[in-house]
């Protein structure tokens, strides 16, 4: 199995090459080069505990990994999440199932595939011998999980950059107090996308990244795509029979990886799925599924910040799909997108639709879940409760603890949500490393502090 990239100039690379580099070196992102079929493996799949899955997944994407090794990296990887079923998923009336993804360590879902890449990193770094400097940028979850996935470690460096101000309180403590000496938590003025350019423009240094041994760690990391399949699975297979055969998953998004995931898995052969992308009043991508533009607008602060993006870094790998895998439309495409030019784009297969959710309505919407259900839901997951669908299964994605927002959730549920891992966090000295939105800063920044 090798992977290519989207815009089709890179060589293939090898599993292990595609996760260090996380960004192609011709800007693009990776993908494998085919596509294995599950459907025949879920029936032999349904008994599996949440690690045996993964380790079965994955080498199917790499096999030249043992499937032994696979299993102890994810037995490993899964093992800190507080719920014995690791995502379990909550039945809230005879259509509508709650997948919890937030009971890992920093209480999100992007823990599902940041506890692996950082054993991953881990393992690359005891077979190559040489150190990585991993470099990310975060709307408040991947900031957070990426960190605790990879702090501590012997020959890693972190790097992640933040919009000042714009991440809740706590998500930004989750980065900056873990007194690791190998993170930097790095706020920068302006927006997630403003963040995530700067790392895309590092990336695009290529003789800078081939020099820091730099690793890309947002959702662009083929590794934390295929780590959010799995758990698509598991919910499907978790499923009462009776409600397998026409699901819509509801998957609260902004930067698309998540989604992604998804589709993916159904690309595979999970069957009778389809998708509902649920935005916040962010709603690039609400737009492109109703109306067919990718067009980018100001991003607006909400109650759902780490929904609060413009530019979905992730959504270049369904481009390649939208159009016929040729990487040079892919090119074109991402040409104008970059100049900030409106792109109309061919109408999506029909399994996708798309809600939003203004930040007004949030608010009420946390209430509502709470009164009807006795469920508390954080802002994120309360974009998913609008637009349910009446003649489907729909699971809900949950993809951050409650905790991790109190105010919204206390004004709306008139209880306040707590965490033990959180309250210790509010003790704890803040450390942070501001930057200028400056790639050469951000540049001469990791120069200094990866230092061999």
């Amino acid at each position: 199995m090798h992977y290519i990239s989207t815009r089709g100039q890179t060589r293939p690379h090898t599993f292990a090459e595609a996760v260090e580099a996380g960004l192609a070196p011709d800007g693009g992102l990776f993908l494998p080069e085919s596509w294995p079929d599950i459907s025949t493996k879920l029936a032999g799949w349904a008994t599996l505990s949440y690690a045996e899955l993964a380790a079965e997944f994955f080498t199917l994407f790499a096999p030249d990994i043992p499937h032994e090794e696979w299993l102890g990296l994810t037995t490993q990887a899964y093992a800190k999440f507080d719920s014995p079923d690791v995502a379990p998923l909550k039945k809230l009336d005879d259509r509508t199932f709650v997948l919890e993804l937030f009971h890992g360590p920093t209480l999100a879902f992007k823990d599902f595939a940041l506890q692996l890449l950082g054993l991953l990193y881990k393992r690359q770094v005891a077979h190559t011998g040489h150190r990585l400097a991993v470099l990310g940028a975060t709307s408040g979850d991947t900031g957070s999980a990426a960190i605790h996935g990879c702090m501590g470690q012997d020959g890693i460096n972190i790097f992640i950059l933040y919009p000042q101000g714009r991440v809740a309180p706590l998500q930004e403590r989750q980065m900056a107090c873990t007194g690791a000496a190998n993170v930097f938590a790095i706020p920068v003025p302006g927006t997630f996308d403003d963040a995530q350019r700067m790392v895309k423009e590092t990336f695009g240094d290529t003789a800078f990244a081939a020099s820091q041994h730099l690793s890309a760690v947002n959702s662009i990391n083929i590794a934390r795509v295929l780590a959010q399949c799995v758990y698509y699975i598991w919910a499907w297979l978790r499923l009462p029979e009776e409600n397998r055969k026409n699901v819509e998953f509801v998957v609260p998004t902004g930067n698309f990886g998540n989604v992604l995931a998804g589709w993916m898995a159904y690309r595979m052969g999970l069957p009778d799925v389809g998708f509902r992308v649920a935005t916040n009043q962010n709603d690039i991508l609400y737009r492109f599924f109703t109306k067919g533009e990718y067009v980018p607008g100001e991003v607006q602060p909400s109650y759902a910040p780490s929904m609060d993006i413009q530019a979905a870094s992730n959504f270049e790998r369904f481009l390649y799909f939208l159009l016929d895998e040729d990487p040079e439309s892919v090119r074109d495409v991402m040409g104008a997108m970059k100049s900030g030019a409106p792109v109309l784009l061919p109408s999506p297969e029909g399994t996708f639709r798309a809600s939003r959710m203004a930040d007004d309505a949030i608010a009420q919407t946390i209430a509502r879940i709470w009164q009807q259900y006795q469920y508390v839901a954080d802002p994120h997951t309360a974009c998913a409760f609008t637009d349910m669908a009446t003649d489907r299964t729909s699971v809900v994605l949950a993809t951050a603890s409650p905790a991790k927002f109190p105010e919204v959730v206390t004004q709306s549920t008139g209880q306040e949500p707590l965490h033990p891992t959180l309250e210790a966090l509010k003790a704890l000295p803040l450390v942070t490393n501001p930057l200028p939105a400056d790639v050469e800063a951000l540049k001469a920044f990791i120069t200094t502090h990866h230092a061999e």
